[in-house]
């Protein structure tokens, strides 16, 4: 039988995020009715001092030079997380371009050894959370979308909020997706 006290704790540990995410749907809907201009992805109201990376990479350069984010980033099958660039694949071209800087140098150590390079993944999908990069880049959304703008980045940072569910939940009504608890969260 339930005692008062656990009746209140099954609500506060049920009810409360059931209503917490009515609330953010309701807002959401409210706010888009009544015309407010929405960004699809805020901007981080606080952003972190980019990582410190193993080997200096600046996004600015690379991407002013003609490569596109899937050069360096392939996409593996729906639901894992976009991957780093294996030292060969930076060699492809490093092999003769900028081969003497002290970070090439450094990339070719890696390359021989055929050693992984330790990148600091920035953004990362939070547990519980099923994700997908592949889905939405078939919906044509741009990587600038929720990264920011990465062609001013010398060092990634998290300029985004983009991990936060208010901001997923805003984009997918802007964008007329499915906002139902199941498309993103797994259920145990």
């Amino acid at each position: 039988m339930l005692t008062t006290r656990r009746k209140e704790v099954l609500a506060a540990v049920v009810v409360g995020p059931m209503l917490a995410a009515v609330f953010l749907i309701a807002f959401g809907v409210s706010a888009q009715s009544q015309g407010v201009q929405q960004q699809e992805v805020p901007n981080n109201p606080a952003v972190p001092a980019p990582p410190v990376q193993p080997i200096p990479y600046s996004h600015k350069t690379h991407l002013a030079n003609g490569l596109e984010c899937q050069t360096c980033h392939t996409n593996p099958e729906p639901g894992a997380l976009m991957t780093f660039p294996a030292a060969s694949t930076c060699m492809a071209c490093h092999n003769t371009v900028a081969k003497d800087k002290p970070a090439v140098v450094k990339l070719a150590e890696f390359a021989q050894s055929q050693q992984p390079i330790s990148w600091v993944r920035v953004y990362s999908v939070l547990p519980g959370v099923q994700w997908s990069h592949r889905k939405h880049i078939q919906a044509g959304m741009k990587c600038e979308t929720c990264h920011g703008p990465v062609a001013e980045m010398d060092a990634m940072a998290m300029v985004t909020s983009v991990t936060a569910m208010g901001t997923c939940i805003n984009c997918h009504q802007m964008k007329n997706a499915k906002t139902v608890c199941n498309t993103c969260h797994l259920w145990p």
